[in-house]
């Protein structure tokens, strides 16, 4: 085997145990964060960091959902209790 890991793809072997590594709840989102930042294979650090990152944009558009309907809320029930109906 070449001296290079990180260069190296992986094999069918290795994504499939990645893959029930990442199903495992709490220790994903660290495995993620272990290989995403760590020196390991490019592949899947780059996998990591790109569900990293999607996730990222996920929570931040959840957030906002989340408060306009905070808002809208605390809005409607405003109108409702001033008997505007």
């Amino acid at each position: 085997m070449p001296e290079n890991q990180t260069e190296q793809p992986l094999t069918t072997g290795e994504w499939v145990v990645t893959h029930l590594v990442l199903l495992i709840p709490l220790v994903n989102i660290v495995m993620h964060f272990v290989w995403a930042f760590g020196d390991g294979n490019i592949s899947r650090r780059n996998f990591c960091r790109a569900r990293l990152l999607l996730f990222a944009i996920f929570f931040g558009i959840a957030m906002i959902v989340a408060a306009g309907l905070l808002i809208f809320t605390g809005v409607f029930a405003g109108l409702m209790s001033h008997g505007l109906r």
